[in-house]
């Protein structure tokens, strides 16, 4: 919240010093103490040489159609000529001068130019009459749109020719912006603010007063509200103002707004935010004369209903869940987020009804993220205003009102519910209080720390009672109050002490050891990690999965619809990443992701199960050509993806893994896919991505993997166990084999392992051969076995049994013809 000093000193009895270095030294004491600051600034920032003109004259310029030639007076003895073309200036006007010399900030840049007399047209210009939009104000916070022309001073401000126009526009005030917590929503408030910065200096706090005036006619007459469900408010009323001026706001309450970050609008709309900004209570203002019958009803919204808020959007009513403000026939207002258009306050407005009222901020909440709609009302709402300001805030308002647009106060507040607030009152001793913090405090120092803050208490000579006030919502327990004593003691006098007790040494779980491990390996594979989106559409979602009929998990209110369920892939995420480096150019790519998947159990009010998953993809080119080697590039394959796989769950420990051919997964290429299982657990699956899918992204072939990673760690050794290098010579027999062609490799391995004994280290498939001179559906393979003992040297007469018995069970097993 952007807070203004000079406004804030007038509730601490100007007890702020507003010079440059005592500004820091405050926002720095506020930061120790309280929230974070953003920025200290000012609106004027390092301008100058900007006054207050009286325009004396306006004639035509004698070569130009839309410039005027003006002599303003800017408090001289002689008169300031200047060349102009706002569509807007006139004789007697008082406005902005930027001087010869002054120092004005670009809007553009952002910079500092220094103005220099001109020659427009061929007549002499002494400094610029300027919009406030030319010094300094944002669009979103400047009265008037640039395009309307330059500021023009209302004729009742106590404002001379010659004044510095910084100073009067209040450009000068130096501003904190406060990076709040969600909890501090009292700092969302200028008297809320007072009491927090008064506790810090030790200063009182002196509440503005107000004389409220009402007339005659009772408010009754005019306007009654019922609320169809208690849940919606606890606190609801109106007040009827009549016969109000809509005009602009006079400068003191624009600059308030503007300083805030506000934009002024007009005198009534001027007073609501005015009133939000000082008492942390938003209010509303609907036109009494736009209302359809004399009745508000505050309620849920009904099916098929619509309604067109105040920034021209038309919204669709959420049936029994959004809180609306209604008539018997339309609805008004989102509740506690944005009044409707069509009963906006405007220059034609006569009649009008403030609304003062504390929703339930879960559903303010809610509506505000449903509509993606989140105003300074909503955000007040939502933290929780405070319960005892509210009628007194929309009371203040029908004061301005009476004052500022010379409206007539109905008599009466016509109320629809005004609940009772529970008072909360904590306990607390100084032995508590010294536990804690480790101070040597006596429960008299501690009460002064409540009497800073403005707290009622009693002390009773053993604890204090402390009644917690209804503008500090955040406060429930004694921690609470704990922590109200340390920060304003001062967390740097707090003792510092060394932690005792009994420690234990830190240290990785298993499985944190063994994700880690992953991410390791996958990268010391060639591969980069990739941190893909959680959040995808329900077809993404599944477009990898093992069971494409899962329930997913969708969310209630996502962000955007393309990020509306959880997924239960990761290589679905991938892939988009792949799309996005191809499209930028970049072909070769080899990415990973290790994270969790999500499955929705059948009960909707249960948490989905999560599984971790660790998945892979390479496209483009394995090997580049270079003239050094004289080699061809060569794209990636299969066996690359495999090879990754293979080399992953063998240095993290899974044994006896097999690859088994399948066509099962929808997504990947029915040919170039393989289930991948260690015993007969299921770990995962890799394979080509199915043409189909990368050709409409106009990729080359891509190939992936996905492992169920809870699976793999449950299946990996949890002991690796290192042997050591035999000192003795290797044997090696090779076999030619003639097979079915259909009989796989992987079964033919497993076949001669199974088969062979212990001094078996390796079987390596080193040939294979189809064509001519071979049987129609045969094929041939050549294997080389290689054996060797740790112990000893292997004789020949070991070796060739082991071989032989290995013949035999293929011979047995597949039917294979040994050549």
């Amino acid at each position: 919240m952007k807070t203004s000093l000079k406004w804030l000193n007038e509730y601490l009895n100007n007890s702020i010093d507003l010079n440059a270095d005592a500004v820091a030294d405050l926002a720095e004491h506020v930061e120790r103490t309280s929230v974070e600051i953003s920025e200290v600034t000012t609106l004027a920032r390092q301008q100058d040489g900007l006054v207050v003109a009286r325009v004396v004259s306006v004639i035509p310029h004698p070569d130009s159609d839309h410039m005027v030639i003006t002599q303003v007076d800017i408090g001289e003895s002689t008169l300031t000529k200047v060349v102009t073309g706002a569509p807007n200036v006139a004789e007697g006007q008082l406005v902005v001068l930027a001087k010869v010399g002054a120092h004005i900030i670009n809007r553009e840049t952002g910079e500092l130019n220094v103005l220099k007399p001109v020659k427009l047209r061929g007549e002499d210009s002494n400094g610029m009459l300027v919009a406030l939009q030319e010094i300094g104000f944002d669009s979103k916070i400047a009265p008037k749109d640039f395009e309307t022309g330059i500021y023009v001073f209302n004729n009742s401000e106590h404002v001379n020719p010659g004044d510095d126009a910084m100073s009067v526009l209040g450009m000068t005030e130096p501003v904190l912006d406060t990076d709040l917590t969600p909890n501090r929503a009292d700092m969302l408030s200028m008297i809320g603010t007072a009491y927090e910065f008064g506790a810090m200096l030790k200063q009182s706090v002196t509440i503005p007063d107000f004389d409220l005036v009402e007339y005659e006619t009772p408010a009754s007459d005019q306007i009654s509200v019922m609320i169809h469900d208690d849940n919606l408010a606890s606190k609801y009323a109106v007040r009827v103002v009549n016969h109000v001026k809509i005009g602009d706001s006079p400068l003191w309450l624009q600059k308030r707004l503007w300083n805030a970050g506000m934009r002024p609008i007009n005198n009534i709309v001027d007073i609501t935010n005015y009133m939000m900004l000082m008492y942390g209570q938003p209010l509303h203002a609907f036109d009494l004369d736009k209302l359809n019958g004399q009745k508000l009803h505050v309620r849920r919204a009904e099916k098929n209903e619509e309604l067109v808020t105040l920034d021209g959007q038309k919204r669709d009513l959420r049936f029994g869940e959004d809180i609306i403000i209604a008539t018997d026939e339309e609805a008004l207002m989102l509740a506690g987020v944005m009044g409707g258009l069509n009963s906006e306050v405007d220059e034609n407005t006569k009649n009008i009804v403030l609304e003062g009222a504390i929703f339930n901020p879960s559903l303010v909440r809610a509506t505000a993220r449903r509509h993606n709609l989140h105003s300074e009302a909503s955000a007040r709402f939502e933290r929780g205003v405070n319960w005892d300001a509210t009628f007194t805030a929309l009371d203040h308002a029908a004061s301005l009102a009476d004052d500022i647009a010379d409206g007539q106060v109905a008599r009466g507040r016509v109320t629809a519910t005004d609940t009772k607030r529970d008072n909360i009152v904590l306990s607390l001793t100084a032995e508590r209080v010294n536990q804690i913090l480790g101070t040597q405090l006596t429960l008299e120092n501690i009460a002064l720390f409540f009497k800073q803050l403005a707290f009622e208490y009693t002390n009773d000579g053993i604890s204090l009672h402390v009644t917690l006030p209804a503008r500090r919502a955040d406060m429930s327990i004694e921690a609470d109050l704990i922590e109200e004593i340390a920060r304003l003691y001062g967390y740097d006098n707090l003792p510092v002490t060394l932690p005792y007790g009994p420690t234990t040494p830190g240290k990785l779980t298993l499985q944190q050891r063994q994700i880690r491990a992953s991410r390791r390996i996958m990268e010391s594979l060639g591969l980069n990690q990739a941190i893909s989106y959680v959040l995808t559409t329900p077809l993404k979602s599944q477009q990898f999965s093992e069971d494409r009929t899962a329930k997913v998990v969708a969310l209630d209110y996502p962000m955007s619809s393309d990020r509306t369920t959880a997924r239960q892939n990761l290589l679905a995420g991938l892939l988009e990443d792949v799309v996005y480096n191809v499209n930028h150019s970049v072909h070769d790519i080899a990415l990973y992701e290790q994270g969790r998947v999500f499955i929705a159990k059948d009960n909707n009010d249960e948490l989905p199960i999560e599984i971790e998953h660790v998945a892979g993809v390479l496209t483009g080119n394995y090997e580049t050509s270079s003239w050094q080697h004289l080699k061809k590039a060569r794209a990636v394959d299969f066996y690359d993806i495999k090879g990754i796989v293979a080399a992953y769950l063998d240095q993290i420990g899974v044994e006896n893994v097999r690859y088994i051919a399948t066509d099962r997964h929808s997504n990947m290429h029915p040919g170039q896919t393989a289930d991948i299982y260690t015993a007969d657990v299921y770990l995962g699956f890799v394979g080509q991505i199915h043409p189909l899918l990368t050709k409409s992204q106009k990729m080359a072939a891509v190939f992936g993997f996905e492992l169920n990673l809870f699976a793999v760690m449950a299946a990996a050794k949890s002991d690796v166990q290192y042997n050591k290098i035999s000192r003795f010579p290797q044997m090696s027999r090779d076999a030619a084999l003639l097979v079915d062609e259909l009989v796989q490799h992987a079964v033919i391995e497993t076949v001669i392992r199974s088969a062979a004994g212990s001094k078996l280290v390796d079987v390596t498939l080193f040939d294979v051969y189809t064509g001519e001179n071979l049987p129609h559906g045969k094929r041939s393979l050549a294997y080389s076995l290689t054996y060797q003992d740790n112990d000893e040297t292997l004789v020949e007469v070991e070796v060739n049994s082991d071989f032989e018995r290995v013949t035999d069970a293929l011979v047995k097993q597949l039917n294979v013809e040994v050549r």
